[in-house]
């Protein structure tokens, strides 16, 4: 019997959700409906199969590992993608990996950002998915629609009632065209899940897309292991097309079958989507956080840390995080994007990073800044060390607030309790260690002509990093 391997997609970066999801943290890992994130209520939707394998970008490594081991799961592998290039490559990397485990077997595809309420019905339409790839097809997954969509494709079926041939791919229509397909119940949401053989997908790729089989094939077969993950060569996968599975093998396949699933399934792809698939009060409005609110109907609020006061609002969201506050009405969401591209545009922080900023040894939370100075907070895991480096353009002064630290300077050590410190002098190799149980917080000040976080000379680190 082939094993049933799950691919989870965890390469996207979610800016429609911005301020809470960011390039450097994206919405596949934040606990945006339940306590868990997405990627993790993802992985529990299907750990009756085996170990999944992961395919996500470099600078997201640690925490999807650290997420994926939170929930009391093991990943089969955590595939580096080096360069984005779209799913039909990145599905080709996990369809070669999975090849190793097993030569029959089958993979079942799924973006980690999406959240499904109703998970009986899931598991029945992945089900059927499962045997109609051991027959060789490949299956999507389509979405019984529930109003005439316009942001979603298209998938028109052999069958209004069951699993069935795929007769057309449709791109996102006008309105007067979804709501003929919504008429018609010939036609289903495109979700971007999959299910099918390892083999058949690859033979597929060569078939349709050689280039980018044969940049996939050798960026997998140069592949690297580092700790727990797996370096895909950067210069042999930069040769892939950047396509979609779809464009290259679904629409041009012989072998595309669709099974229909009714389980509470969205992308989550802007504040207003999110909104439809949240908790909400007898108001209608969605509250994360602290909040109060005052005859408000059908809004969503967020707050990160502090106190949203709201009267008589309506079809509003508002989002407050540590750095930034998004103020928008519901029907108007889909713009948050101009937002985004204004801020890289100005070359502002807020589009890659929140203030807080999550490290594999913990995080640091940037809690004031001046002139030739800069304030952060500091929490480091049991057992976990920074790097052993220094800096050539500032000093550091550090006062553990909770916890215990072993420091190294140069090559004195000093262990401190609370509310003791320690001073690290411009140019001095240091390193930071906590040797407890708990969590270190600490604060550090540091001091310079340039508090730039590139400045850092890394000489040892125990997660692979490199200056």
């Amino acid at each position: 019997m082939s094993t049933i391997i799950p691919v989870v997609l965890s390469g996207g970066s979610g800016t429609r959700l911005w301020p809470l999801s960011r390039k450097h943290y994206p919405k596949q890992l934040l606990p945006l409906v339940t306590d868990n994130t997405l990627l993790q209520d993802t992985l529990l939707r299907v750990d009756h199969l085996a170990n999944p394998i992961i395919v996500c970008n470099n600078d997201h490594r640690f925490m999807v590992a650290e997420q994926v081991q939170s929930i009391g799961l093991e990943a089969a592998s955590i595939i580096l993608e080096p360069v984005a290039r779209n799913t039909a490559p990145a599905i080709a990397l996990a369809a070669f990996e999975a090849a190793t485990i097993d030569s029959e077997a089958i993979i079942a595809v799924f973006a980690a950002d999406h959240v499904i309420l109703d998970q009986k019905n899931f598991r029945s339409a992945l089900d059927m998915g499962i045997t109609a790839a051991s027959m060789d097809k490949l299956a999507t997954f389509g979405i019984v629609p529930t109003h005439p969509e316009t942001g979603y494709g298209y998938i028109k079926s052999a069958s209004k009632t069951q699993d069935a041939e795929v007769l057309e791919f449709v791109e996102k229509p006008d309105l007067a065209t979804a709501e003929q397909y919504l008429e018609s119940g010939d036609y289903l949401w495109n979700s971007g899940m999959f299910v099918f053989k390892a083999q058949v997908y690859l033979n597929e790729l060569k078939q349709f897309a050689p280039k980018t089989y044969k940049a996939c094939e050798e960026g997998f077969s140069k592949a690297q292991k580092d700790l727990d993950f797996l370096r895909i060569d950067e210069a042999a996968f930069s040769q892939a097309t950047d396509d979609s599975v779809d464009y290259v093998v679904m629409e041009k396949t012989q072998k595309a079958w669709v099974v229909p699933m009714d389980a509470g399934w969205s992308d989550v792809g802007s504040w207003s989507s999110l909104w439809d698939v949240s908790g909400k009060d007898e108001n209608g409005n969605v509250n994360r956080g602290d909040v109060i609110s005052i005859d408000s109907t059908d809004c969503y609020f967020e707050s990160q840390d502090k106190l949203i006061a709201a009267i008589g609002l309506d079809d509003l969201v508002v989002i407050n995080t540590k750095d930034a506050l998004l103020l928008a009405k519901k029907d108007r969401v889909q713009e948050v994007k101009k937002i985004v591209s204004q801020l890289k545009a100005d070359d502002r922080h807020e589009h890659l990073l929140h203030r807080e900023v999550y490290r594999p040894w913990g995080s640091y939370d940037s809690i004031e800044s001046g002139e030739r100075y800069q304030v952060k907070r500091i929490t480091v895991k049991p057992g976990a060390s920074l790097s052993l480096q220094m800096h050539y353009h500032r000093s550091e002064h550090w006062v553990v607030v909770e916890g215990s630290a072993v420091v190294m300077i140069d090559d004195t050590e000093h262990l401190l309790s609370p509310n003791e410190s320690v001073y690290i002098p411009l140019g001095s190799k240091h390193r930071l260690t906590n040797p407890g149980k708990i969590p270190l917080q600490l604060i550090e000040v540091q001091s310079g002509t340039y508090l730039g976080e590139d400045d850092i000379v890394r000489f040892e680190d125990n997660y692979g990093r490199t200056s």
